[in-house]
């Protein structure tokens, strides 16, 4: 049986007043609250749309916003670690 799984890969990008929404080349789309990533949260409408899909399509970054967020770790529960490691 063969059982591979492709790796989820972004196309696009959009947000709303809380979450950051994408889509994957399967046809699924991801919710994310802004409030696990600070950096977002804090971001301005168009710092936020200022972003660059990465890898092909694999990671997601904003220059200006210092963000890189990888696509695996969306879909595996796993968000900024950076205000965590500040308040420790």
């Amino acid at each position: 049986m063969n059982t591979s799984i492709s790796k989820p890969l972004a196309i696009k990008l959009h947000f709303d007043s809380a979450s950051m929404w994408l889509s994957l080349t399967d046809g699924r789309e991801l919710g994310v609250p802004l409030a696990y990533f600070p950096r977002l949260l804090k971001a301005s409408p168009e710092q936020l749309n200022n972003y660059i899909i990465s890898g092909g399509g694999t990671g997601l970054h904003w220059e200006e916003l210092d963000e890189d967020i990888s696509v695996e770790n969306l879909m595996l529960g796993i968000y900024d670690r950076h205000s965590e490691i500040l308040n420790h």
